[in-house]
């Protein structure tokens, strides 16, 4: 899998075992010793070039670059299960706190907001792209009540990814079937949106925290039968 290419890669480069100005091994050779697949082996290169990590010197090869310092999310990383999982475990650890301090700090604006976004993401389901510009907004409206200027941009930096298509989560449900999940998720949504406009921290955080927990079993279900997971809901 190219994500485990990568992991192994970054950490040779975090622990000095691979240095800046290194050559990396050549393609044939990682695909030799790995027991790997060109393809799996171009995907991993493909990503630490996007990511800042390597370049590629035309001619020369492949050569290691100082670590990136920015925090950085390649669109290409979200099409693997192993990453997505991550992601959730990390918006699960942020926006648990982000929905608690919204609940302390909004606004009556803020509410009005929210209300709007609930409401166009339950109309916004069913279309092309199954609600995710209006769940994300939603999630960028949390981080605006919140009062914290990081949340805002952490939560804006990630942008769509933040709501990873929902096509897997849909393969093979019933008509009958995706609409109860889509209903289960806009309830979810709307016990966050509750809390906070009661202005009720603690069932704020819980109501994040279950939600963002049953997005991970969701996923960790879906990562049972699906090798690749090319869309997941938040």
């Amino acid at each position: 899998m190219a994500a485990d290419l990568v992991d192994q890669l970054r950490e040779k480069i975090r622990s000095g075992e691979l240095s800046p100005g290194d050559k990396l091994p050549t393609e044939r050779a990682l695909v030799e010793d790995l027991g790997i697949s060109r393809t799996v082996v171009r995907e991993a290169v493909a990503r630490l070039s996007a990511e800042g990590w390597v370049e590629a010197r035309q001619g020369s090869g492949v050569f290691i670059k100082e670590p990136p310092q920015a925090f950085q999310i390649d669109p290409n990383e979200l099409a693997d299960l192993h990453d997505v999982l991550q992601l959730l475990e990390l918006r699960l650890a942020v926006e648990t706190e982000m929905a608690g301090l919204a609940a302390e700090r909004r606004t009556e604006a803020d509410i009005t907001e929210l209300e709007k976004w609930l409401e166009i993401l339950r109309d916004a389901s069913t279309s092309e792209d199954g609600g995710v510009k209006a769940d994300a907004a939603l999630h960028a409206s949390i981080a605006r009540a919140a009062g914290n200027q990081y949340f805002v941009r952490f939560v804006e930096f990630l942008g769509s990814k933040l709501v990873p298509r929902r096509d897997a989560a849909m393969v093979k449900r019933t008509e009958e079937k995706q609409r109860r999940y889509l209903d289960t998720i806009q309830e979810e949504h709307a016990a966050i949106v509750d809390a906070i406009r009661a202005g009720d921290p603690r069932a704020a955080r819980s109501a994040a925290r279950r939600h963002l927990e049953r997005s991970l079993k969701r996923a960790r279900r879906i990562a049972d039968t699906v090798a690749d997971l090319p869309a997941l809901t938040s």
